[in-house]
C-alpha cells in the first residue's frame, strides 16, 4: 500500500497539539493594522484552536500528524 501524501500548504499552517486538536494562527493580522481597533489587535495575538467541524476538514490533509 503506497504511502498518503501529507498537504504541504497544511503542514506549513497547521500544527497539532498533544489531545489532538489543531492549533493555527490567528486571521487577519496581515496587513491593514491601522484600521484594525486595538481591541482586534490584543484578541488576535497568538494562536488558537480550530472548531471540531474546521479541524476535521485539517485532519484529513494532515494523515501522519496524530
Amino acid at each position: 500500500m503506497p504511502k498518503m501524501k501529507t498537504k504541504s500548504s497544511a503542514k506549513k499552517r497547521f500544527s497539532m497539539t498533544a489531545s489532538g486538536k489543531v492549533k493555527v494562527a490567528q486571521a487577519g493580522k496581515r496587513h491593514g493594522m491601522i484600521k484594525r481597533t486595538p481591541k482586534f489587535i490584543r484578541d488576535a495575538r497568538g494562536t488558537t484552536v480550530l472548531s471540531d467541524q474546521d479541524a476535521r476538514i485539517v485532519k484529513k490533509y494532515m494523515p501522519y500528524d496524530r
